[in-house]
């Protein structure tokens, strides 16, 4: 199971949430770049981006901190955040992003992932945010009532690469991943599942890796940046 440090762009900062929320921002680096260094130097195999500034414009906001990124990084990077028509994603592709993460358009045109995933093999995948169960688009602000179960069966034949699965209400809180969640939604696919939201622990890691299915991964931000969570010595349990 692959462990991805999130590096969450607000404002050109490096920045955690609590449970999705813009006003309850705390600010852990102004310079992204450095940041994603030190997980790399650590030992990470991917990095997790997000443009929380353009998860809510619709369109990029915070380029040039994830270019800087992909420019003092040589390991793949997946980003997520106002990813919205092809041209968007054939440029972040172009710049080096090793995937992009498709949230809102997955439920507001289906047809797009679809294209983007036969067009980009292996590079596209879904970002599923949930509250009680329910798919939130827009960086989190609007809330449907679609089923995460329900939408993520209607890409099981698109070709995409992974479903980036977030308890909105665990992300950035610390307590724990909704692992029943995680798991039920990995055992109703075949499409990789990778964990988001409230991993805050070597503990929480485990518990994800030895919950009865296979995950791909699991994302961890906060608990990185807190020192509740040692990335090299998580890396090693995991390696194990």
């Amino acid at each position: 199971m692959i462990l991805y440090p999130a590096i969450d762009l607000k404002d050109g900062a490096c920045v955690r949430l609590f449970k999705g929320d813009m006003e309850q921002a705390t600010v852990f680096s102004d310079d992204p770049a450095a940041q994603a260094r030190a997980f790399v130097e650590a030992g990470c195999e991917w990095l997790h981006l997000v443009d929380l500034n353009g998860a809510f414009a619709g369109q990029p906001v915070n380029a040039a901190a994830v270019e800087a990124i992909l420019a003092a990084c040589k390991v793949p990077a997946q980003l997520g955040g106002g990813i919205r028509d092809m041209k968007t994603i054939e440029t972040w592709l172009e710049k080096g992003l090793a995937r992009v993460i498709l949230g809102t358009v997955a439920v507001e045109n289906p047809a797009l992932v679809r294209e983007a995933a036969q067009a980009f093999p292996g590079q596209v995948a879904v970002g599923l945010d949930a509250r009680h169960g329910k798919v939130a688009t827009r960086g989190w602000a609007e809330e449907t009532e679609i089923e995460v179960t329900d939408l993520a069966r209607q890409f099981e034949d698109a070709g995409i690469a992974a479903i980036i699965y977030t308890d909105i209400n665990r992300d950035g809180a610390m307590q724990g991943p909704n692992i029943e969640a995680t798991a039920a939604l990995a055992r109703a696919v075949s499409i990789p599942v990778i964990a988001s939201g409230g991993v805050s622990s070597l503990a929480d890691l485990i518990a994800l890796r030895d919950c009865g299915v296979a995950l791909d991964g699991a994302i961890s931000g906060r608990a990185l940046y807190d020192g509740a969570l040692d990335l090299g010595t998580a890396l090693a349990a995991l390696a194990d």
